[in-house]
């Protein structure tokens, strides 16, 4: 072109220029544009529309709503429909040499219009090209016209072409319309979004759906969008054949929220079902194993909630008090909360629950076995949206042969509904569980293993008082100790006590006036603010005026003096006696010989319920006193049905050591 226009002497100048083009994605080869005339929907005309239906819309996230969408809807132009292809549903629309055009809207009307039976015609290219029509308005043969149409439109056609509406189905459809909710990727406010809202709109007056919920774009590992360019893509099926398909969905809802980017791999997902999906199925798993050995029966009356133990009590507060929590997230499309509330939840029942009543489902208790049933059952309707197959195996076991007249899918039984919630035991548990967590961490700094007995733990912790007598006894168990006794002083003969500012949330409330309640602070009693802060707020004076502080506001340091451990947070505290008297110390090792037998059973292959014989000597005197005088307790413990201080007749048993000097054996008992 440039050398014809010089030779003609048109050529006002010619200077190399730098563009900037689009590349295909797939090939990377530049793309170029052309004009082509085309047919267009003047969606401009029903704009007012469009913006109305949006604003009845429920978007989450709602900056969508207004910005994104809404500037797409603000800023709308004519739809170019056509597309100059040979695959997709053609245009129906012919045309004659005059340039008349008739639209066709079925194969009947095409039938009528073309005078011939094509009922049965494949309606795409090249076989709806053949069909030829009088035109209606100057009898020339009409031809259709060459182009399809953008397949954005059969996506937006979707909630009516399903059923086959406007020509059949209608009911149907309408029993159906608008939808209640539909979930894409956020680029599709530009797609399927947006194509669900026209089509709908244009033909019958109102969008096709009531919600949205936008989703982020799934990342590889290292944060880069995935491409088969780049080597980096997950591919779903083998992901879900690898981790399982309820892994993904669990990743895909509850691993940020909804609409953020998020990074997908298989560590995240090992993390999922290792700690999410195996615990919720194995804690079921040892309810049915339980069940069965007690020849449990759900439909049997049992104790009522109000005359079982407290923690049953506790667990039935906690069922409820979730019910409302994943209700409220799910209904506000918040599955990052939902998810969190229900695997903090799965925690509790497998690791609190589960774990502090062993024993009564060692002896088959019926309020136990009912309590944890129906825990279960609430549960696993509640997880079933995310994570629909385990819940269905969970649902079947549970449910279908035990209990007359369930749905047979966890899918078709009702969306539970919350039970009564006594808020003020769960608080109470809430304490009591901080107050373990605080002597675990008190053991690991004292390097004083959990299986070793201590004589008490001193507790320093507003509300402590008021708990329950069987709250405390479990508190002591599970801290191996004695008893826990109120620390009534502020600690000072067991910690050194040193209290400074928190300048982090301070700074915020008193702005440059933060260094002058630092001063305060610094000025007073540590031992005394300690003491406050436990009751729930401590005050200074700062330029004569009294400033109120909470326990957020405070960093206090107890430094433990010897012969004690003491672990604090959040103004509470608790003390641990480490001194070992001899009689302490055998209880340890009672308790070491129950933690081998224990592993030396799960070595044997050994059911958790089954029965055993167990043998034993003892080279250390000591430790041989120990097992004698805690005979019941080890034996009750590892479900020895015998527990004799000898050698098994049987020489072939395998034979397993503990120190000190302690030798053993087991079988089975039937």
């Amino acid at each position: 072109l440039v050398p014809e226009l010089d030779r003609r002497g048109l050529l006002f100048r010619h200077d190399p220029n730098v563009h900037s083009y689009p590349h295909c994605w797939r090939c990377e080869t530049p793309l170029m544009f052309y004009a082509q005339p085309s047919w267009y929907i003047r969606t401009t005309a029903v704009k007012d529309q469009l913006l109305a239906e949006n604003e009845r819309t429920d978007w989450y996230p709602a900056n969508i709503k207004y910005g994104r969408y809404g500037d797409w809807l603000n800023n709308n132009v004519d739809w170019a429909l056509s597309r100059d292809r040979y695959w997709g549903t053609p245009l129906p629309i012919w045309r004659c040499p005059d340039g008349h055009d008739t639209c066709v809207g079925s194969l009947a009307e095409l039938s009528e219009l073309a005078g011939t039976d094509v009922s049965g015609l494949d309606p795409h290219r090249p076989y709806v090209d053949e069909v030829t029509l009088p035109c209606p308005e100057c009898a020339q043969t009409a031809h259709r016209v060459p182009q399809v149409i953008d397949a954005w439109y059969d996506a937006g056609s979707m909630p009516f072409a399903q059923w086959g509406a406007p020509h059949r189905n209608n009911e149907l459809f309408e029993a159906t319309f608008p939808g209640q909710f539909i979930c894409e990727a956020i680029d599709q406010t530009r797609g399927w979004f947006y194509t669900m809202m026209v089509v709908p709109t244009v033909v019958f007056g109102r969008s096709s759906y009531e919600t949205v919920l936008c989703l982020g774009h799934i990342l590889a590992e290292d944060g880069r969008k995935m491409s088969k360019h780049l080597g980096n893509i997950l591919e779903p099926l083998p992901l879900m054949d690898r981790h399982g398909a309820d892994a993904v969905r669990w990743f895909m809802a509850t691993s940020g929220s909804p609409w953020s980017a998020r990074r997908i791999g298989h560590a995240a997902l090992e993390d999922i079902v290792r700690k999410v999906l195996l615990t919720y199925w194995n804690t079921a798993s040892f309810f049915t194993l339980y069940a069965a050995a007690a020849g449990y029966d759900p439909t049997a009356d049992r104790p009522a909630l109000g005359q079982r133990p407290m923690l049953d009590r506790w667990l039935a507060s906690e069922v409820a008090a979730l019910v409302s929590d994943v209700d409220d997230a799910m209904s506000s499309y918040d599955t990052v909360r939902a998810g969190r509330r229900l695997s903090g939840f799965i925690d509790d029942l497998s690791n609190w629950y589960v774990r502090r009543s062993r024993r009564r489902f060692w002896d088959g208790d019926p309020a136990a076995l009912t309590t944890l049933h129906n825990a279960l059952d609430v549960l696993t309707r509640l997880l079933a949206p995310l994570v629909p197959f385990v819940t269905e195996q969970v649902w079947s076991a549970l449910m279908l042969d035990a209990v007359p007249g369930v749905p047979e899918s966890v899918h078709l039984a009702e969306w539970p509904v919350p039970g009564e919630n006594d808020s003020e035991l769960r608080r109470q548990m809430a304490l009591a569980r901080r107050l373990v967590d605080l002597g675990r961490t008190a053991r690991t700094q004292s390097k004083v293993r959990t299986r070793q007995p201590l004589a008490r733990a001193l507790v320093a912790a507003a509300g402590w008082e008021a708990l329950p007598a069987e709250l405390r006894a479990q508190v002591a168990d599970e801290l191996n100790v004695r008893s826990v006794e109120p620390l009534t002083q502020a600690g000072g003969e067991l910690v050194d006590v040193t209290v400074k500012a928190s300048f982090r949330t301070l700074g915020r409330r008193f702005g440059k006036g933060v260094q002058a309640v630092a001063a305060a602070v610094a000025d007073a009693d540590p031992a005394e603010l300690a003491a406050a802060i436990r009751e729930g707020t401590a005050t200074v004076v700062v330029d004569g005026e009294p400033v109120r502080l909470d326990a957020a506001d405070l960093i206090v340091t107890e430094t433990p003096r010897a012969g004690w451990a003491v672990a604090s947070e959040h103004g509470e505290s608790l003390a641990l006696d480490l001194t070992v008297t001899p009689e302490l110390h055998r209880a340890g090792l009672a308790r070491e010989v129950v933690r081998a037998v224990q592993e030396a059973r799960k070595a044997s292959g050994l059911a958790i319920s089954d029965r055993i014989a167990l043998w034993w000597v003892a080279d250390d005197g000591e430790a041989s006193t120990a097992l004698r005088e805690h005979e019941m307790a080890v034996a009750a413990e590892v479900l020895a049905t015998s527990y004799t201080n000898a050698r098994p007749p049987d020489e072939e048993l395998p034979e397993f050591t503990v120190d000190p000097g302690v030798t053993f054996w087991l079988s089975p008992r039937g």
